[in-house]
Order: C-alpha cells, then sequence, then structure tokens
C-alpha cells in the first residue's frame, strides 16, 4: 500500500515530514513530492507524481490554492483515496475526484497511524 505525501518538505517542523516519518516507521511505503528536490529520511522528494496504477494513498498537504497546479496529474494518477489533512480541505476538488470513483477523507493522516485507522 504505496503512500504518496503531495507537499513534502525536508524541514522535521512541517507535518508532511512527521507524516513520511511515521509512515515509515510503520512499514509503510512511501513516495514524496514537493516543491524541490530534496531527501527526507532518505526518500528522495520528487517534483512530478509517478506514474498511474502505482499509489494507494495520497496524503495531501498543500493548501486548496497550492493544489490547483497538481489537480488534473492527481486525477490521472488515480489513486484509491486521498487523506485531505487539516488546512488542506477542498470540497470542489473532493467531489471531482469523487466523481472519478477515488474515496476522499478530511483526517490527519498522523492521527490515523496512531489510532490504527489509516487502513480503514
Amino acid at each position: 500500500m504505496v503512500t504518496l505525501v503531495l507537499g513534502a518538505s525536508e524541514n522535521p517542523e512541517r507535518y508532511s515530514y512527521k507524516a513520511v516519518e511515521r509512515l515509515l516507521s510503520q512499514g509503510y511505503p512511501v513516495v514524496a513530492v514537493g516543491r524541490r528536490e530534496g531527501s527526507l529520511l532518505g526518500i528522495p522528494i520528487q517534483t512530478e507524481l509517478p506514474t498511474k496504477g502505482e499509489i494507494h494513498t495520497l496524503s495531501l498537504y498543500l493548501s486548496p490554492k497550492n493544489q490547483t497546479h497538481w489537480e488534473e496529474a492527481v486525477l490521472e494518477l488515480e489513486p484509491q483515496r486521498i487523506i485531505f489533512n487539516p488546512g488542506t480541505e477542498n470540497p470542489a476538488f473532493a467531489k471531482r475526484l469523487e466523481a472519478q470513483g477515488v474515496n476522499t477523507q478530511q483526517a490527519c493522516t498522523l492521527v490515523l497511524l496512531a489510532t490504527d485507522q489509516y487502513e480503514s
């Protein structure tokens, strides 16, 4: 169950960094995508989304205005689930995803992992 963290950052104070850290510690494979290339806990931060079919869950850490750039690519990616973390809520984008059959959640990846609800 590969998780893509969109909005990944090398800054350990950012929630996207903490999410990658927690996902890795719990054995989930992670793909990190951000605005700049870099490295996060040994995972390369890419600036492009991977190919369709590779990602199960996309954990979103971008504000709605910063999501605009990624919307079409995310729709083409066809993940099974997208988690809109706090501050990323975007009802219009969620509606488009749901119309395509993508399960959307307004939740916190860190909380889901901490409470054993991530795979639910």
